[in-house]
């Protein structure tokens, strides 16, 4: 019997230094992403970027790669040391009452963050909403030129291995396409962490 994950919960493919995060790009930024390990001169920094350590989430929010503008599916190999400062220097993306003392004070955090926490719904491998949440991780101002420039250690195209999975769930193989899915474990982070960011 699976165990069920708790409702909050960062789970990554992560080695000792470095924690894999996928986004989708149109071919013009992918292709040249993927052969150089860093991001074409076309890439703006200056614009809010988004990194999910979910496979399944990422292709939930790039239809398996399909989606135009989202054809080419990177899976970005980061510091682990680069993903904690973003966390460190993250707020929510939105405002809960209860959780923020106003709205006033959500909106300072929120002017004064690099970073940005959103947690959605994980999928399935139909892509289906599970009840636990996903950790979407935006990165702006500071923190998206320190991921641009600092934190990648590698960049891989994984589109066919998200065409490969797609094409097994649609054929009804689901015990195949679970194994071509990448393992993603509970992620360590340091205590209290998770309850500042709304998990």
């Amino acid at each position: 019997m699976s165990v069920v994950p708790p409702k909050y919960q960062i789970r990554a493919q992560y080695s000792e230094s470095t924690v894999t995060v996928y986004q989708a790009y149109d071919p013009a930024i992918g292709v040249p992403a993927a052969r150089d390990g860093r991001f074409p001169g076309g890439w703006k920094r200056e614009r809010m970027t988004w990194v999910k350590p979910s496979f399944l989430w990422m292709m939930y929010r790039c239809g398996w790669g399909l989606k135009e503008g989202q054809e080419t599916v990177l899976a970005v190999e980061i510091t682990r040391e680069g993903f904690e400062w973003a966390l460190r220097h993250a707020c929510l993306s939105h405002y809960v009452r209860g959780f923020h003392a106003d709205q006033a004070a959500w909106k300072r955090e929120l002017r004064e963050s690099p970073a940005r926490v959103q947690w959605d719904p994980e999928r399935d491998l139909r892509l289906g909403a599970l009840p636990h949440r996903s950790l979407q991780l935006g990165l702006s101002g500071e923190a998206s030129r320190r991921y641009a420039d600092e934190w990648i250690v590698s960049v891989r195209d994984v589109t066919a291995l998200a065409h490969d999975v797609h094409a097994l769930v649609r054929e009804g193989r689901l015990d195949e396409a679970e194994r071509m899915v990448p393992e993603e474990v509970p992620y360590p982070v340091e205590g209290g962490l998770l309850g500042r960011l709304g998990g």
